[in-house]
């Protein structure tokens, strides 16, 4: 809710003036991201382009005010410890998937329970936190969306791109959800 203060001052020995100016209540939003989701949208784009971690994660601190982004991948692979690394000297919490030790590289990196659950915990668990952003276009997540919409602690869902945007989310309206696309002058990596 935006708070209203009122300032009297004197200019010059004139007479006092009113001014009214709102300041918005500092929000403390929580970003979810879906890494594949991330990268395959952004990569199958046309053209292809690679988001700037560092970026993107001060533009969701600034736009959205969030002070925690988890970033969700699927499985752990040595291969990709600099990406991991990257990942988390941008800001972002990085959370794997658990899987069978067994399984290990062989498994899709499917993550949208995870992040259903994670967002959830933390409402049953009544953390606090105002607001959530979702990066994905996965319908997987329609339903945690409609919830947290109506729970009012949805604040938008980011899709990679067009085509990354599942149908299901046609009848939310636009000022729930964005394209990267859009921001991709402020995000792109050079």
């Amino acid at each position: 809710m935006a708070r209203e203060i009122k300032i009297k001052f004197d200019i010059q020995g004139t007479k006092l003036h009113k001014f009214m100016f709102h300041k918005q209540k500092e929000e403390n939003n929580l970003a979810f991201l879906d890494g594949q989701n991330l990268y395959m949208g952004t990569k199958s784009d046309n053209p292809a382009w690679k988001v700037d971690l560092l970026k993107f994660r001060e533009y969701l601190s600034k736009k959205y005010q969030v002070s925690k982004a988890y970033y969700f991948l699927g499985f752990v692979d040595e291969i990709n410890q600099d990406l991991y690394e990257e990942i988390q000297n941008s800001g972002f919490i990085l959370m794997f998937r658990q899987h069978n030790s067994a399984m290990l590289g062989k498994k899709k990196g499917n993550v949208d329970s995870d992040i259903i659950f994670h967002v959830m915990k933390k409402i049953y668990k009544k953390e606090l936190f105002d607001k959530i952003v979702l990066v994905s276009g996965d319908g997987d997540y329609k339903m945690l969306v409609d919830f947290l919409i109506e729970e009012e602690k949805f604040k938008k869902v980011l899709f990679p791109n067009k085509q990354f945007a599942s149908s299901l989310y046609k009848d939310i309206t636009r000022v729930y959800f964005d394209y990267l696309k859009n921001i991709k002058h402020l995000i792109e990596a050079k």
